[in-house]
């Protein structure tokens, strides 16, 4: 798929792609220069819910125990 870019610096992330990674007009996207080349990763607004379900062990238990500990120290 391809896309082009504005005068502006826009551009359009395709139909197809917003509809698979479920896109919205308020999601943010991470621009990553990888190897020569540029990776485009969405950025969720709860990182929490976005790591869920990558890690094996209890990660998930241990990310959520360490940002306790931070907010109780705030």
């Amino acid at each position: 798929m391809q896309s082009t870019i504005t005068a502006r610096g826009q551009t359009v992330v395709p139909a197809a792609i917003r509809n698979e990674f479920h896109l919205g007009p308020a999601d943010r996207l991470e621009w990553i220069l990888d190897d020569g080349g540029i990776r485009v990763v969405p950025v969720r607004a709860n990182p929490v819910a976005a790591f869920r379900g990558q890690g094996k062990g209890g990660a998930t238990t241990r990310l959520l125990a360490a940002r306790k500990q931070d907010q109780d120290r705030e």
